[in-house]
């Protein structure tokens, strides 16, 4: 989950995780440059949280047990958010966005979904309201 959901610091040896932002997801005020709209190439931010696609643009989420991340939500949503990869774990809403891979995590058995849902819910909360997904066709310029 650190891979897309904790931003990075860069270092002399590479991007590491920020430690001080653990799954907290795509920084508020973390702005991306003009986003290119790509139908051949995924692109990634300098973090690791954000990319742009053919889909649009997507942020990770935060994962932690602040009441911008998971901090609300019951087990049966996280359950909805990856057996099903709807957005925040609610059934009318949208598709979970690549490059989450719900898909690759949807079958893990309920104890093993239980098990990494509490572990979210015993970090330490990081308030960190995530920007919301781009539209490909509100994506700043063509490729």
């Amino acid at each position: 989950c650190h891979d897309c959901h904790s931003p990075k610091v860069m270092t002399e040896k590479g991007p590491e995780l920020d430690t001080t932002r653990l799954l907290s997801g795509h920084p508020q005020n973390d702005k991306l440059p003009p986003v290119i709209k790509t139908q051949d190439w995924v692109l990634f931010n300098n973090t690791l949280t954000a990319a742009v696609g053919p889909w649009g643009a997507s942020y990770s989420a935060n994962l932690t047990p602040d009441e911008t991340g998971i901090g609300n939500w019951k087990f049966e949503q996280f359950l909805t958010a990856i057996r099903e990869g709807k957005y925040k774990g609610l059934k009318d809403s949208r598709p979970l966005l690549p490059p989450m891979p719900w898909q690759m995590i949807r079958n893990m058995t309920d104890e093993d979904l239980l098990a990494i849902f509490t572990y979210l819910k015993s970090i330490r909360p990081v308030n960190n309201l995530v920007p919301a997904a781009i539209p490909p066709d509100k994506l700043l310029s063509k490729k």
